[in-house]
């Protein structure tokens, strides 16, 4: 049975949120997690394990189950032999929010609290992020390098979607262009399982040196090239026939974005693939994307909406692709292809 906290109870959560994360990461280092989530757990035996005292687990797991993250079963032979279960999945999120090289943790390290307490004078107009603080686009080459970085952290739902489905997306493809395609982590990713492709990252020419040293890290000096260009203002090199948009059109208004579709239509060759790949909303996405709605108040110039997926498999159709589909994963994955037949 799913129970939904009332506004006030969620609010007194809220209100508590540090005290939350410690109680979350405290878990997760301890190795909590790692007993709670096979389940179930008897209090009595979890308290000797890891050499704490009964009363006091007690209430830390009160604490995780006011979050939802843990249900208690019955309660026998007294309080220690209350069982407890994590719910699934449960250590792996908060590793991916309170671990080593967490992506809040990275975000966190933008300057958010320029906004902080500001919100109404943000809204107003008032207070905005400056381009030394957050600039969009990024302005000089090392914000575009910064930028670049973080968004490589982000990465693992898109890797995900993409691996599951490999087969049926590069089994005939030859030349893929990544536009947008950061540091070209994820370029790497799709190379490392498929030895007949090669992917050029179309990007700034300031992300050039990123693409080479991860062309090395990664141990694809022929297959992972790099193109040089600014897709506000250039049309997309043709040549390719596999074209992807990954974690790049939400950040565009409805005219950009279309635009880049239709330059992504005449840039392939007959029979391209193209693949779209992001955040489409949902309620558990836009709650993760809690922090970049807010951080984005003060930043006219970034759009940063979490659109439907329905946005673009219509937007598609419109501009003359056929075959869309939505292929389930991590985050859903938007391919459609360019009519004719692949030469």
């Amino acid at each position: 049975m799913t129970v939904t906290l009332s506004p006030r109870a969620l609010m007194s959560l809220l209100a508590n949120g540090p005290k939350a994360m410690d109680v979350l990461e405290t878990a997760l280092t301890m190795g909590l997690l790692d007993a709670l989530e096979p389940g179930p757990a008897r209090l009595d035996a979890l308290a000797a394990r890891f050499e704490v005292r009964t009363l006091r687990l007690y209430k830390f797991l009160d604490c995780l189950e006011s979050l939802g993250f843990v249900t208690r079963g019955q309660q026998g032979d007294g309080l220690a032999g209350t069982t407890y279960r994590a719910v699934p999945g449960l250590r792996d999120a908060v590793a991916a929010v309170v671990g080593p090289g967490a992506l809040e943790r990275d975000r966190d390290r933008y300057p958010w609290r320029l906004l902080h307490g500001r919100l109404a004078e943000s809204l107003r107009g008032e207070v905005s992020m400056s381009d030394d603080d957050f600039a969009w686009p990024p302005k000089t080459d090392a914000q575009t390098a910064d930028f670049e970085r973080s968004m490589a952290v982000g990465l693992g739902p898109v890797t995900e979607t993409i691996r599951r489905h490999a087969d049926r997306l590069w089994s005939d493809r030859r030349r893929l262009l990544e536009v947008g395609g950061g540091d070209g982590t994820l370029a790497a990713h799709v190379l490392d399982s498929t030895p007949t492709l090669r992917a050029d990252v179309y990007n700034l020419p300031a992300v050039a040196p990123l693409v080479a040293a991860t062309r090395v890290e990664r141990g694809h000096p022929d297959r992972l090239g790099f193109v040089g260009g600014d897709f506000l203002t250039e049309p997309l090199p043709p040549g390719y026939d596999a074209l992807s948009f990954v974690r790049v059109l939400h950040d565009w208004p409805d005219e950009v974005a279309r635009r880049l579709v239709e330059q992504a239509y005449a840039a392939l060759e007959p029979g391209g693939l193209l693949l779209i790949c992001e955040e489409f909303r949902t309620p558990d996405r836009l709650a993760m994307q809690f922090f970049w709605s807010y951080f984005l108040i003060g930043v006219d110039s970034c759009v940063s909406r979490l659109r439907e997926v329905e946005y673009y498999t219509g937007l598609l159709k419109e501009v003359g692709f056929e075959r869309v589909a939505v292929l389930p994963g991590g985050w859903e994955l938007v391919t459609a292809y360019k009519p004719g037949t692949a030469g």
